[in-house]
């Protein structure tokens, strides 16, 4: 069985964090929904697959979510995407965009991060009007 490496591409500031509106699901309880982009560079690591992920800390709990899978390409670059659910039980804190590959890069080039909130939490200062 070969062992996975992470590699963090970067942490996401917590106030982006929180602004995701959390929403109660049937299944998975609340969930945090973020969409998460990264364009990266990897020498040595040509058509070698790699998974981008997020972790987080919710209370004490340390939790992950897969967001996309992938294969290097011959020019050692690759574009992850994808949507993350997060449940929540707690809070997400410490969230961070990470790299897992079965080799370990000896470089990491972050050309771009992108992560959103898909929906924004209401503001408290907005009324509703009838």
């Amino acid at each position: 069985m070969t062992q996975a490496h992470d590699k963090l591409i970067g942490p996401v500031p917590s106030a982006i964090v929180n602004l995701a509106r959390l929403q109660v699901t049937r299944y998975e309880g609340r969930v945090a929904e973020f969409n998460v982009a990264a364009w990266l560079q990897l020498p040595g690591l040509a058509s070698l697959p790699v998974s981008l992920l997020i972790s987080y800390r919710d209370g004490t709990t340390r939790r992950e979510v897969m967001v996309d899978h992938g294969r290097v390409s011959q020019h050692n670059k690759i574009l992850l995407s994808g949507v993350a659910r997060l449940p929540v039980k707690l809070k997400i804190e410490d969230m961070q965009v990470r790299l897992r590959s079965a080799v370990v890069p000896q470089t990491l080039v972050v050309e771009e991060l992108f992560v959103q909130a898909i929906e924004l939490a209401q503001s408290t200062s907005r009324q509703a009007t009838a």
